[in-house]
């Protein structure tokens, strides 16, 4: 089986089997990265580029680790260094881009729709690496992943996510990759932070966190977006937290093996404690070192595998 498209834009486009399968191949990936040698000739002599219009520091450097780890070249542009400062549009930014040779773009835009609409004007790979408020699908593949390896198969799992679900593309990835794979999904958060229509997903929603987590396999908890809360959609940070932070107090309200995620950044003692972040329960640093197996995955499926770019 392979991937139907030469790019991935969101889950919300993949099939189960799709989905299965990047997994299947990040379990591959993440064996080379435990040898001493830890690269792989899959993509050599291809180039890939990571343009990125928003800040990141996991999700850039985990492609860019993931695309030398099998053996491509690869270089990175940010918006502030590169000629969209001079007036020039994302289209020509990615057509020359092409012109210079490269075979793959990993895209991060503030815009929700760039990564669909640079695929549909460059014959290359296209992989979105979080657009808007729309998706974050390696995110939430490598959520997946660490799912599987801390708990066997999704299917039947209990998952609560909970925070900022308004503004959250990691939330709307990781619920239409989840259900997909047959898990339970809860989104729990103030009613001002739910978007309208979000049950669209098949997610159940709900504005009881110590209900919600009672029976939850995993909560994948979202950072609380500082920069969005001057729209006052909550009354204080306090307020929040008391209401839906996660804290060592709060889990004794769940079941002893409840597994703690968080996609970072961490804002400590708001929307989760240090003694929960840094905690046994906490599987948050490993899915750091996931998203570079994942990544890998996804690179070789698209631009490896396929025989073409």
């Amino acid at each position: 089986m392979a991937l139907k498209s030469k790019d991935l834009l969101g889950l919300k486009e993949l099939s189960s089997g799709e989905i299965n399968l990047i997994l299947d191949t990040a379990e591959s990936m993440k064996e080379v990265l435990s040898r001493p040698m830890r690269t792989a000739p899959a993509l050599q002599g291809k180039i890939v580029t990571t343009l990125f219009y928003e800040p990141s520091t996991r999700t850039k450097n985990s492609f860019e680790t993931a695309a030398k780890m099998l053996s491509a070249s690869s270089s990175s542009i940010a918006a502030s260094t590169s000629s969209a400062v001079k007036g020039e549009t994302l289209i020509d930014t990615v057509k020359n881009l092409e012109a210079i040779g490269v075979n793959g773009i990993i895209v991060r835009h503030s815009m929700a729709g760039a990564p669909h609409l640079i695929a549909r004007n460059i014959s290359g790979s296209v992989i979105n690496a979080g657009d808007g408020f729309n998706e974050h699908p390696t995110q939430a593949l490598l959520d997946m992943f660490t799912m599987r390896e801390k708990k066997g198969p999704i299917k039947g799992k209990k998952v609560v996510i909970v925070g900022d679900i308004l503004h959250s593309r990691v939330a709307r990835s990781n619920a239409w990759g989840l259900l997909k794979l047959g898990a339970s999904v809860t989104l729990v958060g103030p009613p001002t932070l739910m978007p309208k229509g979000i049950e669209a997903t098949g997610a159940k929603v709900s504005y009881n966190l110590d209900e919600a987590i009672k029976d939850a396999d995993f909560v994948n908890v979202l950072r609380i977006q500082m920069e969005r809360q001057q729209k006052g959609l909550f009354p204080s940070l306090i307020e929040y937290t008391k209401l839906f932070g996660i804290t060592k107090e709060r889990l004794e309200k769940a079941r002893k093996d409840v597994v703690i995620m968080h996609p970072g950044p961490i804002n400590r003692g708001v929307e989760i404690s240090s003694d929960v972040a840094d905690s046994s329960r906490s599987v948050i640093l490993e899915q750091v070192t996931n998203g570079v197996a994942v990544r890998m995955a996804v690179l070789f499926l698209l631009m490896g595998s396929r025989g073409k770019n």
